[in-house]
């Protein structure tokens, strides 16, 4: 090869890699769907806000996703050259130029505070904002979600629920499928549970009668008592003591809210065995007085 090729090689070589640099620098590579970037808004317009994030050119935020609330005025939200944090939901396009939002990662932050509060086992404030035949549509900060016929305490009229605010425990937090359904029942059962304690005399109705015991409802909580927490003496029959529906006094034994469980005893009541049987109405009106006594002997 002649001197005269190898420099027009070498000439040809060196433009096609100062042609691949200049291609580089139209596009930061740096920048991906989905990143969260600091900037810093420089220009305020009708239609949104110019960002100085750092790249070859100026980044723009559109006035749709300036905010999860309605905003009218968009310099009230985006102070002019103070640092916030956005999240690129557009990759570059020819004029190196990509797309952000603050909806978004506001939506994003509002997922994990979600996740955050279901780990904790924490209750939620939920706005009904529609109904359809399988249960409601709520809000929770802005994000729309959804509660099952099922586990709604008012289930027969549920057009009456629309604008109330509930209060809900988590089913399920997906951020990735955009799925947040809610139970309003759980929490209602969740509050029940924290009013009760061990040797604590409640009262209760009656809801079943089984061969191993009784099942009586404490304010949307099953409780049980079983046939040998009944009497100090032997029972066989709990049909010929109970009746359905009856109100009841008796004490808590235990509790287990992982399974949803109360053990009752109506035997610590007792002043002598059998008395239960023979006067429930006596063990009854003086249930209070019993349950203190009890309660001091366990003490001792």
């Amino acid at each position: 090869m002649d001197s005269e090729a190898k420099l027009s090689q070498k000439a040809d070589s060196s433009f096609t890699m100062d042609d691949f640099a200049k291609a580089l620098e139209k596009h930061d590579y740096q920048f991906q769907k989905g990143q969260v970037v600091k900037g810093k808004v420089f220009q305020i317009d009708h239609d949104g806000a110019f960002v100085d994030i750092g790249g070859k050119a100026s980044a723009f935020l559109p006035r749709d996703e300036a905010s999860l609330r309605t905003v009218t005025n968009l310099s009230e939200i985006l102070p002019l050259h103070e640092p916030l944090e956005f999240v690129i939901i557009r990759e570059q396009d020819a004029e190196g130029q990509v797309t952000l939002s603050r909806r978004q990662l506001e939506i994003r932050h509002i997922w994990e505070r979600l996740a955050q509060m279901q780990e904790s086992s924490q209750t939620v404030k939920a706005l009904v904002t529609g109904v359809n035949k399988g249960g409601v549509n709520i809000e929770v900060f802005g994000l729309r979600g959804f509660i099952p016929r099922s586990h709604l305490i008012e289930r027969d009229n549920l057009e009456a629920l629309k604008g109330q605010t509930l209060t809900t425990a988590f089913l399920e937090v997906d951020s990735n499928n955009k799925r947040l359904i809610l139970s309003q029942r759980m929490a209602a059962r969740s509050a029940n549970f924290s009013m009760l304690a061990i040797g604590q005399l409640i009262e209760g109705k009656v809801t079943g009668i089984k061969p191993f015991g009784v099942f009586v409802d404490l304010n949307g909580i099953s409780a049980l008592l079983h046939i040998k927490q009944v009497t100090q003496k032997f029972i066989d029959n709990l049909e010929k003591v109970f009746q359905m529906n009856q109100q009841i006094k008796a004490v808590i034994i235990d509790i287990d809210e992982g399974k949803g469980r109360v053990a009752l005893s109506t035997r610590i009541l007792e002043n002598f065995p059998g008395e239960l049987l023979e006067n429930m109405e006596e063990v009854m009106t003086s249930a209070e007085a019993r349950a203190e006594r009890a309660k001091n002997k366990t003490a001792e």
